[in-house]
């Protein structure tokens, strides 16, 4: 059994190389060199390079979902879990330069649908996180009724897109600012919780109170 520390060093080694040099240009013998192995020990923990790649990009993408969810479970009110876990998910990766650059370098990594996710089942988990999230809010009461078949999956694609936008976009400074408003347009919304509320043929409507029959 491999331990878990000497797993951690070999990947993100690996994760080094690739964001410094592309997928092509590294080579299994940079990585081993930087490790101080020998390539033939290296091929224990991959087959291949394109294997060792997806153990790293793999490993990088659960080290930022363990991140966020430290701080999601840190939290008892599903509306701070929200708001942490979107602005946890974006700061980390403001953090971690090399996978920021894997990123830019292969935006695959990141299909906007997932018809073709290299990474699927770690993004599926992902999306189990915001889906609980959701489902902690409703049962509370802190949030309304919501599809929970189809808005967390909806609310991805918004952090996809935002990901791709702030780290690949040449936009991205503008992308980043732009997020902390798109959450907050998330959780509280356009329309005034006091505000009346038109009615057919009639005069607006406080809300609570009934037009007169």
């Amino acid at each position: 059994m491999k331990k878990k520390e000497d797993i951690t060093r070999i990947y993100r080694a690996a994760l080094a190389a690739f964001a410094e040099y592309g997928f092509k240009k590294a080579t299994v013998d940079d990585i081993a060199g930087r490790l101080g192995m020998t390539k033939g020990n290296l091929y224990l923990y991959a087959k291949d390079k394109r294997g060792l790649y997806d153990h790293a990009v793999a490993h990088a993408l659960r080290e930022w979902q363990g991140r966020v969810l430290r701080a999601v479970r840190a939290q008892n009110d599903p509306r701070a879990q929200f708001r942490v876990m979107a602005l946890k998910a974006m700061e980390y990766l403001g953090q971690d330069d090399d996978l920021r650059r894997i990123l830019a370098r292969d935006p695959g990594i990141f299909p906007m649908f997932t018809d073709n996710d290299p990474y699927g089942e770690i993004n599926r988990n992902s999306v189990a996180i915001i889906t609980g999230i959701l489902k902690a809010g409703i049962r509370t009461g802190v949030f309304r009724k919501l599809n929970i078949a189809a808005l967390p999956q909806i609310l991805f694609m918004i952090y996809k897109m935002f990901i791709i936008g702030s780290y690949i976009s040449p936009e991205g400074g503008l992308r980043q600012k732009m997020f902390g408003e798109t959450i907050e347009l998330i959780t509280r919304g356009i329309f005034r919780e006091d505000a009346a509320e038109p009615v057919r043929g009639g005069s607006p409507v406080k809300k609570g109170r009934r037009a007169k029959q």
